[in-house]
């Protein structure tokens, strides 16, 4: 129709990852703090003139203006506000966590433009506890995880049986179950992993850092294949990126 212009939003969001469309122009996948996740063109930013290229790189904090679309919304302006793949490009353990997080919250926004506050918030501040070295990277990546996926409604059972409720630490834990299972409900398989495990999961789902940095390798690497075995049951398919994490 002409003279008609498609309207325009502004909103901050995290890019989530970055694919090449055409000669000089890139399709860029956004978690948005009101707008859900979303994907844009943005026209010209592989040239070198481009004035904000190096501003939609993955895992930056940015300001946007967005002209809306049916499809691909278009990208018409860019801030930077905090650009963390800068501080990971040189870091092959953290560039692969943050991979492994970005892949994750793409994942757990099936459906475009769908509002998700609290995992914005969630992916925000896991990748800017990455790029503050708060914790270590393992420990970031499976507190968001755990996080993301209680959220989710997908959260493992910790402190009660995932099949009949009893409340307690029990021994053994089956994902097909859901997590933490009793001697009368545990299926034939389930693993049995040490009470220090359970214990860190619990401490990662809950934000309890004390307990999470005071723990041993072997606990956090145990405590790694069980997060990474519920996510993934529950996604059906595995992360391309998450056996890319060093885990020490």
């Amino acid at each position: 129709m002409p003279g008609y212009s498609k309207p325009l939003y502004r909103d901050d969001a995290v890019v989530l990852r970055v694919q090449k469309l055409g000669e000089s122009d890139r399709i860029i996948t956004l978690l948005t703090r009101r707008h859900g996740r979303i994907r844009a063109v943005a026209r010209g930013v592989r040239r070198t003139t481009s004035r904000f290229g190096g501003r939609l790189e993955p895992f930056g904090h940015v300001d946007l203006q967005l002209a809306e679309g049916t499809g691909l919304h278009t990208v018409r302006q860019v801030e930077g506000i905090e650009l963390y793949a800068k501080r990971f490009l040189d870091d092959y353990p953290r560039y692969t966590t943050a991979s492994a997080i970005a892949e994750t919250a793409e994942r757990l926004t099936p459906v475009e433009s769908e509002p998700t506050l609290r995992l914005f918030l969630l992916t925000l501040g896991a990748l800017r506890a990455l790029a503050e070295g708060a914790h270590a990277n393992t420990l970031i990546l499976d507190a968001y995880l755990l996080r993301g996926m209680g959220l989710a409604g997908w959260a493992p059972a910790l402190a009660e049986c995932a099949v009949c409720g009893t409340a307690g630490r029990h021994g053994a834990f089956s994902v097909p179950a859901g997590g933490s299972v009793c001697p009368d409900c545990r299926p034939p398989g389930a693993a049995h992993p040490a009470p220090a495990t359970i214990d860190l999961m619990s401490a990662l789902a809950t934000g309890n850092w004390r307990i999470a940095d005071g723990t041993e390798n072997a606990t956090r690497r145990e405590c790694s294949g069980l997060v990474a075995a519920h996510l993934q049951w529950h996604l059906e398919r595995g992360l391309r990126s998450l056996p890319l994490v060093d885990r020490g």
